[in-house]
């Protein structure tokens, strides 16, 4: 990977996989998540939609480094259920996703290479039906400036092709962009000209 890239593969929504050995049924959700927060909605709404599973195992993965994931067996034996999922994620190159696998218990005994095998498997079965994208990271900045410096913000902004998620123009005027993680330094320094604009890092 290129040292400062922000590009990183993710999925562009919900998508859901099924997979059935001896009996079991494997049941697979992958959702696109941006923090911990997010997983952990998801991760409760599912446990309400299946209360009668006997495991809700899960993974994801934040961010580009391998060190942002979570990862649980929910009771399955260590390492047959967590760890095929995440390494799957990782197979995959996919990030900022959570992938939960919900099973349903058929009365057979898989042994560990079957369970290995099951929650790969139903992993792969979701990311196959989901829609894989390329994303960037970015930080939001919040720009305040009077009326008469709104000419040079714009410029600034629609040169540097910046995503506008909220503005007020008043007497004082605001507005919240995204700013690629690449490209804050010209975008900081840009804004450092323009007199009496007021520059804050959400």
């Amino acid at each position: 990977m290129v040292l400062f890239d922000d590009t990183y593969r993710t999925i562009s929504g919900n998508a859901e996989g099924f997979f059935k050995d001896k009996g079991s049924k494997f049941l697979s959700y992958a959702f696109p998540v941006r923090n911990e927060n997010e997983a952990k909605l998801n991760l409760a709404e599912l446990r309400e939609l299946h209360p009668k599973a006997v495991h809700h195992c899960y993974a994801y993965r934040l961010g580009l480094d391998r060190m942002s994931y979570r990862m649980s067996d929910d009771g399955e034996p260590s390492g047959t259920a967590g760890r095929p999922i995440l390494n799957t994620l990782y197979s995959k190159d996919v990030t900022n996703i959570l992938v939960v696998v919900v099973r349903y218990f058929g009365g057979t005994l898989l042994g560990v290479p079957g369970l290995i095998n099951a929650y790969k498997t139903a992993t792969e079965l979701a990311l196959e039906e989901a829609e894989i994208i390329t994303s960037h990271l970015f930080q939001n900045y919040k720009l305040i400036f009077s009326y008469i410096q709104m000419n040079d913000v714009m410029r600034i902004v629609k040169e540097m092709e910046l995503p506008v998620t909220e503005q007020h123009f008043e007497m004082e005027c605001s507005m919240v962009v995204e700013v690629r993680t690449t490209l804050i330094e010209r975008f900081v320094s840009r804004c450092e000209k323009v007199e009496g604009l007021k520059l804050n890092l959400l």
